[in-house]
């Protein structure tokens, strides 16, 4: 069998898609248009409420602004193309575009991880110690933790895609996929993967890990609080404040755990599939809902937002 090396070469891949029944793929167009319109206009307008209301420039908001535009840039490194293709007889994507979309996409992704742990800091620190909220949560450690959660993940993604770039490809070069991500791509190397299914393994227990712990902390820690507070409406208004974000944390690190924590013998292209959609597509989309629907703040802020563009 020839053996090419994409990396030299001017070929590039298929892209099976979201479903490899054509019959689906005008359904399937129309339906992923819709969630990802929905998702940068409702990311958009959290973002333009949290800026146009003084009342919401506090740390809380200035993590869910940052993780709005994250997760713009997360969907939309990936659904142009895959709604290109379901319109399209070609499916391709060229070896370099493939290499640039995992990159975003795992960069993205993994400053949305980050963004989340220190969304939960800022409610461990609210709860927990409120007299001193405003110092420990001060604008320049913010900005360090923003600065911190996206340089990890962009030399996260760098790793990756250094590793991915040695690689050597067989003939068949079909991604069982709809965008380039690392266990379909790695399913078709001629190389043995053995080193680098492990340094994957390794690094993504490492950078997903990591904030998954530190959220899993800042809540034992914050339960711990609220249970001592004395009265019931007191517990309530301290747990209605994490609601929203602990809602998020289950959508996202649930997929991801079930598509990243299996060995590569263990991928399966449709299970896999649906979870992933789910945190690169549903999880986005919702965030907005998530975080305005019972948010009495972010209802106020999308309210004068409203005015304002009515005015």
């Amino acid at each position: 069998m020839e053996i090419k090396n994409y990396s030299s070469s001017a070929s590039g891949f298929i892209l099976l898609g979201l479903s490899s029944n054509p019959q689906l793929e005008k359904p399937l167009f129309a339906i992923f248009l819709t969630m990802y319109l929905v998702t940068v206009v409702g990311n958009v307008l959290i973002i333009l409420a949290i800026h146009s209301d003084s009342r919401l420039h506090t740390p809380m908001y200035f993590f869910l602004s940052n993780l709005s535009f994250i997760d713009i840039c997360f969907v939309t490194v990936i659904m142009p193309k895959t709604l290109v293709n379901l319109l399209s007889e070609t499916k391709t994507i060229s070896y370099v575009g493939c290499l640039v979309q995992m990159y975003f996409f795992m960069a993205f992704g993994n400053t949305d991880s980050y963004l989340l742990a220190s969304m939960a800091i800022d409610r461990l620190v609210a709860i927990c110690d409120p007299f001193r909220y405003d110092v420990v949560m001060n604008l320049r450690r913010c900005l360090l933790m923003l600065l911190g959660s996206c340089t990890i993940s962009h030399l996260h993604s760098l790793l990756r895609v250094l590793l991915m770039s040695r690689l050597s490809f067989c003939a068949s070069h079909v991604i069982k996929h709809f965008f380039c991500d690392t266990q379909p791509v790695l399913k078709l190397s001629c190389s043995d993967t053995s080193f680098s299914q492990i340094v994957v393994m390794t690094e993504t227990l490492a950078v997903i890990v990591t904030p998954f712990l530190c959220i899993l902390f800042s809540y034992m820690r914050i339960i711990i609080t609220v249970l001592r507070i004395p009265s019931a409406a007191g517990k309530w208004k301290a747990f209605s404040t994490c609601s929203s974000h602990l809602t998020v944390v289950a959508l996202f690190y649930g997929s991801v755990i079930y598509v990243y924590f299996r060995p590569l013998s263990m991928y399966s292209v449709v299970k896999d599939r649906v979870a992933t959609v789910m945190f690169t597509v549903v999880t986005p989309m919702l965030n907005p809902f998530i975080y305005s629907l019972r948010n009495k703040d972010m209802k106020r802020g999308l309210g004068k937002l409203r005015d304002k563009i009515h005015s």
